[in-house]
C-alpha cells in the first residue's frame, strides 16, 4: 500500500509540473488566435499565405528551444490553419523538449550537443519544405483558417449572438455587442475596426486553455504511470538488445506523446545504451505534448493519423540513414 500511494504521489507530482508550466503558453496562443479570427479575418489568412513559404525555417529554429511547449503552440496553430504543415512538422521533428538540459547535466561535449541540435534543425528544415512542396504539387497547400471551427466544436459560445453574413453564412460574422469578426463578400466589404472589447477573445482563450489543459493533465497522469510501473531499465534492455531494431523502438517510445521520452532517450545515449541512430530517430519524434494537442483540436482522425505516421517513417528513415552512413555526435 505504501509503494502505491509513493507511486502515486510520484506520478502526481510530475503530472501537475509537466501540465501548469503549459498553461500560459496556451492561453498566450489562444488569445493571438481568437485576435486573429475576431480582428483580422481574412488578411490574417492573407498575410499567412504571404510568408507561409519560409514557415519551416522559422518552425525548425523555435522547435529546437528546449522545451515541448512550442510543438503544442504549432498543433493548435496549423489544427487552425494559421501556419503550413510543412512549419508544424518542422517545428515537431526539431522539437527539444527536455534534450538540452539532460545532455548538458551529463556533461556532454559542447560539440556534441551542437551536432546533434544542428542536425535536428537541418531535418526539420528538409522535411518542412518537402512537405509543402508535396502539397503544392497535390494543389491541398490552399486552405482556408480553420480558427472558428475549433472555436465551435468545443462549444466556447464566442459567436453567440452573431448575424451571419448572408451571401457568406459559413464564414463570415457582422458585428454585435459581444462579437466581432470580418464581414468581406464581393459586394459589401468592411472591417469592424472600431473596439468591441477584449471580454469575448480572453473569455474563448481560457475555456480553450481550460479544455486543453484537463485533457493533457488526464493523459500525462496515464502514461507517467506507465513509464514510473515499467521503468527506465526496463526500457533500456529492450533497445540494447539491437542497434537496427532500437531505431524502430526508439521512435516509438519517442512518440509518447509527453516530455519523458526525450528524457530517457538522451540518458540512454549518454550511458552508451542507444547508439547515435536510434537517439536521433527517437528525439526527432519527440514532439512531447504537441502530438496529445494535435488529436484534440484538429477533429480529423484520418490527417492525425497521416500526420503520427509521417513523424515516425521520418525519425526511423533518419535513424537508418545515419546508421548506415556510420555517423556519430
Amino acid at each position: 500500500m505504501d509503494e502505491f500511494l509513493h507511486i502515486a504521489e510520484h506520478v502526481l507530482e510530475h503530472s501537475v509540473a509537466d501540465t501548469l508550466y503549459l498553461i500560459p503558453i496556451l492561453f498566450v496562443t489562444y488569445v493571438v488566435m481568437e485576435w486573429l479570427e475576431h480582428r483580422t479575418g481574412h488578411k490574417a489568412q492573407e498575410a499567412v499565405k504571404r510568408t507561409g513559404a519560409a514557415g519551416p525555417i522559422v518552425g525548425a529554429l523555435v522547435g529546437v528551444v528546449p522545451q515541448c511547449g512550442f510543438s503544442a503552440v504549432a498543433a493548435t496553430l496549423w489544427a487552425g490553419r494559421v501556419i503550413t504543415f510543412g512549419t508544424f512538422f518542422a517545428v515537431l521533428l526539431s522539437t527539444s523538449d527536455e534534450m538540452l538540459p539532460i545532455l548538458i547535466a551529463e556533461q556532454a561535449p559542447i560539440a556534441t550537443i551542437l551536432k546533434i541540435l544542428g542536425v535536428k534543425i537541418m531535418i526539420g528544415m528538409v522535411m518542412g519544405f518537402a512537405a509543402d512542396a508535396m502539397l503544392r504539387v497535390a494543389h491541398r497547400d490552399n486552405q482556408k483558417l480553420r480558427i472558428h471551427e475549433i472555436c465551435a466544436q468545443d462549444n466556447c459560445h464566442c459567436t453567440d449572438g452573431c448575424t451571419t453574413c448572408h451571401e457568406h453564412p459559413e464564414l463570415v460574422y457582422e458585428h454585435t455587442d459581444d462579437c466581432c469578426q470580418t464581414c468581406t463578400h464581393e459586394h459589401h466589404h468592411h472591417d469592424h475596426d472600431h473596439d468591441a472589447g477584449w471580454k469575448p477573445i480572453l473569455k474563448s482563450a481560457l475555456i480553450h486553455t481550460i479544455q486543453i489543459t484537463i485533457f493533457i493533465f488526464i493523459i500525462t497522469v496515464i502514461l507517467n504511470t506507465v513509464l514510473e510501473v515499467v521503468g527506465e531499465d526496463a526500457l533500456g534492455s529492450f533497445l540494447s538488445s539491437n542497434q537496427t531494431l532500437a531505431i524502430f523502438g526508439a521512435a516509438l517510445i519517442g512518440l509518447i506523446p509527453n516530455c519523458a521520452p526525450s528524457i530517457v532517450i538522451a540518458q540512454l545515449y549518454m550511458e552508451g545504451v542507444l547508439g547515435a541512430g536510434a537517439m536521433l530517430s527517437g528525439l526527432l519524434v519527440s514532439a512531447g505534448v504537441g502530438l496529445l494537442v494535435l488529436i484534440r483540436t484538429n477533429r480529423h482522425p484520418v490527417q492525425n493519423v497521416i500526420v503520427i505516421v509521417l513523424l515516425y517513417a521520418t525519425g526511423v528513415f533518419w535513424g537508418l540513414l545515419v546508421n548506415l552512413l556510420g555517423i556519430t555526435f
